[in-house]
């Protein structure tokens, strides 16, 4: 059962969550054990699996519970080191990994009890490491793959930040015009009686649209947002929606890298780490976004299931590149597939670093003559019929 508790800690703060337990016996024992003193508790609906960690706290987590145990500091010892000097939401993972070890479980198996924290590539991570005895090495290769995916959604949300802000303003502005000056001018010009341009008269049009029906377009936004979240809830849709994204011209290029440099650096982590190929493309196809590659490969992993190489079930599909067919080819033949893999996942790295390098170059120009474009639009359509009305009085 889940439980919403109040308790306070060794300094008299008052502390507020939930947990996990079998009874309120049990949830007093497991919050004895995080150094908390039950004040009341209810019992609630279990919450919605989510990402309950911030990607960098979750690298953070790794990071120091790798080093603890490299030099030599049992397992339950560490956990319960995390638990007392991290705070919510960490403390609350590390104890209830600790209470599932203390329980009987693995390290694997309390991870998988936490399905909205651990990813399944993870856990079955930490399955072949505790497997082969090697749990430090693949903690090491985990929170490399961890950096890697931190580094590039930084450089995505660096890459977006500055076309956000500019739209933003660019928005703002245009709303401004088109509410307070444009009407103001639009009197002026009509009462001169020329005949306007028709540049002129789109700029008033849309200037009265907005003033008419702009009370209607605030609530209309954000409802339209909530239908299009409702309509990609259907598979097709969200099939049909990936491939549209795949298709666009210059980002579904860089999408289809990301998404593959993804897979060949899961998959090798997976593979090195002594998980079959079957079990290991089952687990990266789960953590690949894409519904169109996803499909590919459930597509191979059946050929494989039925027999085929490798390399020769991801060809027949006729969706991956041939660049990650030959690299998948010299790994089987060579016996040195996470090598390949790695490979792969280097050159389109590279290729991804190199896009994203050219559009943060090309992407400040372009606003710079977008935001022209429209501030010209507007001085064109309203001093041009000024001009022209000017031009024609005789002194």
């Amino acid at each position: 059962m889940h439980y919403r508790y109040r308790a306070i800690d060794a300094t008299g703060r008052r502390v507020d969550g939930h947990l996990e337990a079998a009874d309120p016996a049990d949830l007093e024992t497991r919050l004895t054990r995080l150094r908390l003193d039950l004040l009341h508790a209810r019992a609630i609906a279990p919450p919605r699996a989510n990402n309950a960690i911030a990607r960098r706290k979750l690298l953070d987590f790794w990071f120091q519970l790798k080093e603890l145990l490299r030099v030599g500091v049992p397992l339950q010892a560490a956990l319960g080191d995390l638990r007392d000097t991290h705070d919510d939401p960490v403390k609350s993972v590390a104890a209830q990994l600790l209470d599932g070890i203390v329980a009987g479980q693995t390290l694997s198996q309390a991870m998988a009890a936490q399905t909205g924290v651990f990813r399944p590539v993870f856990v079955s991570l930490i399955r072949a490491g505790e497997t082969a005895g090697e749990l430090v090495r693949v903690m090491e290769d985990m929170i490399a793959t961890l950096k890697w995916e931190d580094e590039l959604v930084a450089k995505t949300q660096k890459l977006l930040l500055y076309p956000a802000f500019v739209a933003s303003v660019v928005l703002a502005a245009s709303v401004f015009l088109l509410l307070y000056l444009v009407p103001q001018l639009q009197t002026f010009l009509q009462q001169m009686g020329e005949t306007l341009p028709v540049y002129t008269r789109l700029l008033f049009w849309l200037s009265d649209v907005l003033r008419r029906y702009g009370v209607w377009l605030l609530p209309a936004m954000p409802l339209a947002l909530i239908a299009v979240s409702l309509f990609f809830r259907h598979a097709a849709a969200r099939q049909r929606r990936d491939a549209l994204l795949l298709a666009l011209p210059l980002a579904g290029d860089m999408l289809c890298k990301i998404a593959l440099s993804r897979f060949a650096a899961l998959f090798a982590l997976l593979y090195a780490a002594g998980i079959p190929v079957l079990e290991a493309l089952g687990v990266t196809r789960e953590a690949i976004g894409n519904r169109v590659i996803r499909q590919a490969l459930a597509t191979s992993e059946q050929a494989i299931r039925e027999g085929r190489a490798l390399s020769v079930a991801f060809a027949d599909t006729g969706f991956f590149p041939p660049f990650v067919v030959r690299m998948l080819h010299v790994g089987e033949t060579t016996g040195a597939l996470d090598t390949a893999l790695a490979n792969v996942r280097y050159f389109y790295n590279r290729d991804v670093e190199t896009a994203v390098g050219r559009a943060e170059r090309l992407i400040e120009p372009l606003l710079t003559l977008l935001l022209g474009a429209l501030l010209g639009w507007v001085m064109l359509a309203v001093v041009g019929p000024v001009y022209e009305v000017v031009s024609h009085v005789s002194f």
